[in-house]
């Protein structure tokens, strides 16, 4: 990887984690948590995947800022931003329409694509497979 990309594979990943703590963080303290579970619930889908949804924002958001575990979780938050496709695709394409559309979300999981093949860039903390299979 060279320097530059090094650089720019650090701020797609901060800028990436800091939507989604932003994301889950909305939905514990706007909509509420019993107001996520019953929207998720509106939707046909058991509510305890609101909660997995925030934790997956939330500690998703935090490992990418932090560069821990970057692909892995990169990949692991994907299958939310597909849901959210899901959830949108009724409202039309753009994500100003009422409801709010689905090429944000489609968008935001090419990125974690991207941020999958870089991996994480400058300022990463990378536990090495030696520590993790130590602790």
């Amino acid at each position: 990887m060279t320097p530059n990309s090094a650089y720019a594979a650090f701020v797609l990943r901060v800028a990436s984690g800091a939507l989604f703590i932003a994301h889950g963080l909305l939905k514990v303290f706007v909509f509420t948590l019993p107001g996520t579970v019953a929207y998720f619930e509106s939707l046909g889908l058991p509510g305890f995947l609101a909660y997995l949804t925030i934790i997956a924002e939330i500690g998703g958001g935090l490992a990418l800022i932090l560069g821990v575990a970057t692909r892995a979780v990169s990949l692991a938050v994907t299958p939310v931003l597909l849901g959210a496709v899901w959830v949108h695709s009724g409202n039309g394409w753009v994500f100003s329409n009422e409801g709010g559309g689905w090429e944000f979300p489609l968008f935001w999981s090419i990125v974690q694509g991207t941020i999958a093949i870089l991996g994480s860039g400058a300022y990463a903390l990378k536990p090495s497979v030696r520590a993790l299979a130590a602790a």
